[in-house]
């Protein structure tokens, strides 16, 4: 259980680098529950449309750059400050330190776009990970979701969800599939570990 008291355990940051499909598709999962709360979205990218995304949703947004992450001290204060207790990544760039780990175990949780421990590790994410996919011929792709420890993309696996490859693909239309997964199954998934806490 986390450091922090359990009457926060329900209150979510979302992580997340970029666009911020999951993000929002997580959002209005959990939009009017009586349980589980997205309290902050945090971006490392100044330009990222996460940003638009939580203004348009009415969900506070912090930018914290790669630098200000390693600022145990002012992350901290931020996340008590919102009460969080759990923390889910979104299309989130920035390794995270172990600080965090430690002060969220088993409260950290992660979605790769392949069937991990295939096509996972450094530099895996984004097409990359579908082109390597393709490039080695897999029949199968999926998603994986995951705690987060200290290696990348080594946390014990949660949940995964299959999709065929299919001999016409490309990058796209891989990632089409895969994202189609992602948004079916991420916030439930969510939902159920913050269940068992």
């Amino acid at each position: 259980m986390s450091k922090f008291s359990p009457i926060f355990m329900k209150k979510i940051a979302i992580f997340a680098s970029g666009s911020g499909t999951n993000a929002e598709n997580i959002v209005k999962f959990f939009r009017g529950s009586s349980e589980v709360e997205i309290a902050l979205i945090v971006g490392n990218k100044p330009d990222a449309y996460v940003f638009e995304r939580a203004r348009l949703l009415g969900v506070p947004s912090v930018l914290l750059s790669k630098e200000d992450m390693a600022d145990e001290a002012k992350v901290m204060k931020l996340l008590r400050d919102y009460g969080i207790g759990f923390i889910v990544l979104a299309g989130y760039l920035v390794r995270i330190p172990s600080y965090l780990i430690e002060a969220f175990p088993k409260a950290i949780v992660n979605i790769h776009p392949s069937l991990l421990p295939l096509h996972g590790g450094k530099g895996m994410y984004g097409d990359r990970v579908h082109e390597d996919v393709l490039r080695c011929g897999e029949q199968e792709s999926g998603i994986t979701v995951h705690y987060v420890n200290e290696q990348l993309d080594a946390g014990t696996v949660i949940f995964q969800a299959k999709c065929p490859v299919l001999p016409d693909d490309d990058a796209h239309s891989l990632a089409a599939r895969v994202h189609a997964l992602e948004y079916e199954h991420y916030p439930r998934v969510i939902a159920e570990t913050i269940a068992k806490l």
